[in-house]
């Protein structure tokens, strides 16, 4: 298991400063994710001395020469080693593709690969020209920083992923993505064995693609921001150097207002402009238009043919249906042909199912589309609950499953990681919570109780995927908000379903986020950046701060519902305070909780170095107070800087109990941090409670807790809050 102290500073050094380039990774042991199949550690390593030459067999493309460059580069960014002109090799892979893939870039393409490594070098044997690339992931991992220098471990594996669809949606239509930011996903995307990146393309907030049939839609559904035709092919193709699909998602029938305010005569309702925000979440087609069928079919064919992927994301999801029945035209039609909302829905994804089979395609949708019988053909993406996979399943449909895994929600890696694809109760809200809440409009994110899953409904889910909604995600946000938890959960759909150790995702994850960083991520450069321009004077302040907070959980930032919330307003909404900065797993804090829990076991060598963090904490709040009173932007995290230094007082007496009273003091710190944190802990939470000022949460909480009650009784603090306290 990696130790992570010895990468800790460099982490720090990279956040706090925004440097990035060839800095040293140091771990004590291979840190693969996703854990392979299969993974047999072998004595012996092979030092990097710098280059690479393959031996090929089997056959050989312009996209396997096209890989071998890039894992020479990254090789070199990880190791440090440069290849010397005219000096020997100091790495030798024998790459063995045995033969070319007729299901290249399909939902069936062959990924499995061995890979050998000693002191010699490497043997690499794949099925398809894919499973080299995924092979040459790997075999970067497997490279060691020692004192000696860098080394590549030996070790044998036998690998193949569990699930066909490991998707990463981004959405592009709340915040634009520039075609850089893209490529620079699509690299980690490879890194890490993801194979699907799907683009939410259109919302109310913008539709990015340049149409030539219904040019309206970049000149006004844009607002300026768009790819041209020419830049999705690139895009394309980019990805299919990596083994990368790009699955495209046009949604309609609702959120559609971009779409309508280019073209508002398909509308259901009048458009209103300028852009209207409580119009924007609600806006839909008029399903009972012959000329609307036209024009979605027009649309759809023109965009079927800029992405080649069998599947086609028509969303389909959260239509208003009032939308409808408030438009008398429609409303006459319904009781004409006794449809309801929902039987009208699908009489629409009948008739787009069926331009999209003209067109080669496999449609796809979210989880609404179950409420009235529609083709089995089309795929689910289930997002509401887990309880739709199961209903889906059943019912014949193929899935894919995100449900669970909204990196949107600000929630720790882990929370994401310990939900299974598979598993018909692994992510709703309570459904007795939601009765006494009288949240009627939770109630389909409730868990059923009754949902199971048999091995037929298991082979129909196809795979996973993991999504970001970019209401409040720029782009100078989109890696932190991605990485490393993707990383986390690229593991949850590739490894097998018995890799669930949480404590070693949690060894593992911060030294992950330091190779992708070296490998072009960049996240920790994009979030000192940001604290650099909120704190120009002095940024240290904040980022002691920041490397021990994260924001609040299950859209309480976005301020959208519960006592928190903001009025919706036509202007954007900056994103530039704390907690827009603050990253959801922070190393400095998830390392003093690993701390704090083997001192109590035992390690009390560690004492002078928790006291040390403890004292630096508690001192930060006066400093940052100071340099508040230069730089106003930063006075709201003040209350978060005075909890941190109390929690931080807590500890120290924790640990040295002064002879007055202190207990009661540590009671009433612990329950304000701790209430702080339950707020948040769900939908039901953000929506009956008010949110801590700045929107951010003290992350050394538990550990905290965890002195203050050693110091109360060491024989409570037990073996398992010791070896595995879980996160407030």
């Amino acid at each position: 298991m990696p130790d992570i102290r010895r990468f800790r500073f460099g982490l720090t050094f990279v956040f706090m400063l925004g440097v990035s380039g060839h800095m040293p990774v140091a771990k004590a042991a291979p840190t693969l994710m996703p854990q392979p199949r299969s993974y047999h550690v072998q004595p012996g390593a092979l030092p990097l001395t710098g280059g690479v030459v393959v031996d090929w067999q089997g056959i050989r493309s312009e996209l396997l020469d096209h890989a071998v460059a890039r894992f020479t580069q990254n090789l070199a960014a990880l190791s440090g080693r440069d290849a010397m002109p005219g000096g020997r090799s100091g790495l030798v892979v024998h790459i063995h593709c045995m033969g070319p893939d007729a299901d290249m870039l399909s939902i069936h393409m062959r990924e499995h690969y061995r890979l050998h490594t000693d002191a010699q070098g490497a043997v690499l044997e794949a099925d398809g020209p894919v499973g080299v690339l995924r092979g040459l992931a790997t075999l970067l991992q497997l490279v060691e920083r020692r004192d000696d220098g860098p080394v590549l471990d030996a070790a044998d594996i036998d690998d193949a992923p569990r699930f066909a669809w490991r998707g990463l949606l981004v959405d592009v239509s709340r915040h634009f993505m520039s075609i850089a930011a893209l490529k620079r996903q699509l690299d980690m995307m490879e890194l890490t064995k993801l194979n699907v990146l799907h683009l939410h393309l259109s919302d109310g907030q913008g539709f990015r693609v340049e149409s030539r049939l219904y040019p309206r839609l970049q000149q006004v559904a844009s607002h300026g921001e768009y790819y041209t035709q020419q830049q999705v092919r690139e895009l394309v193709a980019y990805a299919a150097q990596r083994g990368i699909r790009i699955v495209p998602e046009f949604d309609t029938p609702g959120h559609s207002y971009a779409l309508l305010l280019a073209y508002p005569q398909y509308a259901a309702q009048p458009v209103t402009t300028p852009m209207d925000p409580k119009r924007v979440v609600r806006a839909a087609i008029d399903p009972t238009s012959p000329q609307a069928r036209d024009f979605i079919a027009g649309l759809y064919h023109e965009m079927a043919g800029l992405f080649p992927d069998a599947y086609f994301h028509v969303g389909g999801d959260e239509v208003r249906p009032d939308e409808w029945t408030a438009n008398p035209r429609i409303n006459t039609y319904m009781q004409q042909h006794n449809l309801t909302t929902a039987t009208l829905q699908a009489m629409y994804t009948q008739r787009v199912h069926d331009m999209l089979a003209r067109d080669g395609k496999i449609m796809m949708g979210w989880d609404e589309l179950l409420d009235a019988p529609i083709p089995a053909s089309i795929v689910i993406e289930s997002w509401r609950g887990s309880r739709y996979t199961a209903a889906a399943t059943q019912a014949g449909h193929p899935v894919v499953v995100s449900s669970g895994y909204y990196l949107d929600l600000l929630l720790p890696a882990v929370m994401h990681y310990r939900v299974d694809p598979l598993d018909p109760q692994g992510n709703g809200l309570p459904p007795d919570q939601v009765v006494q809440a009288h949240a009627p409009a939770l109630a389909p994110l409730a868990l059923d109780p009754a949902a199971r899953m048999t091995p037929v409904q298991d082979d129909r889910v196809m795979g996973a995927e993991a999504a970001l909604w970019t209401e409040i995600v720029t782009e100078e946000m989109l890696d932190n908000r991605l990485w490393p938890r993707a990383a986390a959960l690229a593991e949850r759909f590739w490894s097998p379903a018995t890799v669930r150790d949480e404590s070693s995702l949690a060894a593992r994850l911060p030294v992950v986020q330091v190779e992708l960083e070296l490998l072009g991520n960049r996240a920790i450069a994009d979030r000192a950046r940001m604290m650099a321009r909120l704190a120009p004077d002095d940024v240290v302040p904040l980022a002691t701060l920041l490397s021990v907070s994260s924001p609040v959980r299950n859209y309480a930032h976005n301020h959208v519902f519960g006592p928190s919330r903001a009025a919706a307003t036509s202007d954007p909404r900056p994103l530039d305070r704390a907690a827009d900065i603050a990253a959801t797993d922070n190393t400095e804090a998830a390392l003093f909780n690993h701390d704090v829990q083997v001192y109590l076991a035992g390690r009390t060598e560690l004492a002078a170095s928790l006291r040390t963090r403890l004292e630096n904490w508690r001192g930060n709040d006066a400093r940052l107070r100071l340099l508040a009173q230069r730089d106003p932007s930063i006075r709201e995290v003040l209350p978060a800087s005075a909890l941190l230094a109390q929690l931080a007082q807590a500890g120290l007496d924790a640990m040295d109990p002064p002879a007055t009273a202190w207990r009661e003091h540590a009671a009433t710190t612990l329950a304000m941090a701790q209430g702080q944190f339950a707020a948040s802990m769900s939908l039901l939470a953000v929506r009956a409670s008010p949110q801590p000022a700045g929107d951010i949460l003290p992350d050394i909480t538990p550990a905290i807790a965890l002195l203050v009650q050693a110091a109360r009784s060491p024989s409570a603090v037990s073996r398992q809050d010791v070896e595995g306290h879980p996160p407030p």
